[in-house]
């Protein structure tokens, strides 16, 4: 790999492509340096100890948690999404730090039941304002969050506020500044940026297989159609025959992350050889990712993608679960809108807050602040603390 400058960042050189905290365009209330961390860390560290991060132990990704424990929750795949970036940002000489900290980010502001709940909350913000959960987790890093005497949300840098960004609508963009520019103009994020974004994808696609095969919405011989499972399993049979089925899945599965992390390398160290980029400036004014699969990898992931949204997220029995999740959001939200004293205090009085400036739309903004910070059993005992009649408080 090209590489014209060099900095040392965590005891190893770095291009002069990958981020540099001495580089930062920093917090937006500037604070003294930290004597032992880097920016980054403090950033990830801030994530760690928030409140949003832990609620995410309880808010679904595929399966709601009260099925069972051993599925992947939010919190589970924020830690194996951080996982798999930091490998391949090592690979790649890049800032571990700072795509450690927006791997951990990405999902702070996603409702209850996964995106069955945030499909029903935007719906009802329709006419609000909508409700993206990318967005939603900048709200949360920016404001929501209560820790700190100096400031509202976590004060984050300017460049983990970017990755956690990975979608915005143009609308939304040009009322974010810098941070939206970029979903106007067309350029992209940083390279650490562009790391986690792809480690997301890698880790859902690849641990929601695991979970349905694990809740036996499928079975192993279903898979035998896409080729980047047929092909690990055949090569695990053929090497460790009458193995017992458990370990055949794990096997399976961690084989078809390693493939995806190589591709990923791979792909990308030639991508960044070619534009030869001489800044994080570079990279951003850059048309399209850098990070990303191979063409072939790309389609294989793509008929991973179409099986899982075919088989296991349309299956019966998640369709169960998504119908009664939007029920129990939808409902929460058109009750609170109607009589804002069901809120607890602290919701309410910021309903009156922003109600001063913003109208029925600040109601609805805190409205959907609170639902979309539940978990899901606080949202299940929520429903049932409003509806039902035999409950009291």
């Amino acid at each position: 790999m090209k590489v014209l400058q060099q900095r040392k960042t965590a005891g190893r050189l770095s291009p002069p492509y990958a981020v540099d905290e001495c580089s930062s365009r920093g917090r937006l209330k500037p604070e003294p340096r930290d004597e032992f961390r880097s920016e980054f860390q403090r950033d990830r560290d801030r994530i760690v100890h928030s409140a949003a991060f832990r609620r995410l132990e309880y808010k679904t990704q595929v399966f709601v948690n009260h099925e069972g424990d051993m599925f992947r929750t939010r919190l589970t795949h924020s830690i194996e999404v951080a996982q798999i970036a930091r490998t391949i940002a090592r690979g790649l000489q890049l800032n571990e730090d700072l795509t450690e900290a927006i791997a951990l980010a990405h999902d702070l502001g996603h409702t209850p039941f996964g995106h069955a709940g945030q499909d029903a909350l935007n719906e009802c913000m329709r006419d609000y304002g909508g409700f993206e959960h990318n967005l939603q987790s900048l709200r949360i890093v920016d404001l929501l969050e209560e820790k700190y005497a100096q400031f509202d949300g976590l004060n984050l840098t300017f460049e983990t506020r970017e990755g956690i960004l990975k979608h915005c609508s143009k609308k939304n963009a040009r009322g974010l500044g810098e941070l939206g520019r970029r979903f106007i103009q067309g350029g992209q994020p940083s390279l650490e940026a562009q790391i986690a974004n792809l480690a997301d994808e890698i880790a859902y696609n690849n641990h929601d297989l695991d979970d349905a095969l694990r809740a036996g919405l499928l079975q192993v011989e279903d898979l035998s159609q896409v080729s980047s499972f047929d092909e690990r399993n055949q090569e695990v049979n053929e090497k460790w025959p009458g193995l017992p089925h458990r370990r055949v899945v794990h096997e399976i599965i961690r084989r078809m992350i390693n493939h995806l992390v190589t591709d990923v390398l791979t792909t990308s160290k030639s991508a960044i050889d070619a534009l030869d980029p001489k800044s994080v400036d570079d990279v951003r004014a850059c048309g399209v990712p850098i990070v990303s699969f191979s063409d072939s990898m790309r389609d294989r992931h793509l008929e991973l993608k179409r099986f899982l949204r075919q088989h296991v997220y349309r299956h019966y029995r998640v369709h169960r679960m998504t119908a009664k999740a939007k029920r129990v959001v939808s409902e929460l939200f058109h009750s609170f809108m109607q009589d804002s004293r069901l809120l607890p205090p602290d919701a309410r009085a910021r309903v009156y807050d922003l109600e001063r400036s913003m109208g029925e739309n600040g109601r609805a903004r805190v409205v959907a602040d609170y639902i979309a910070g539940m978990t899901d059993r606080f949202a299940i005992a929520e429903h049932g603390r409003i509806f039902d009649p035999s409950r009291l408080t």
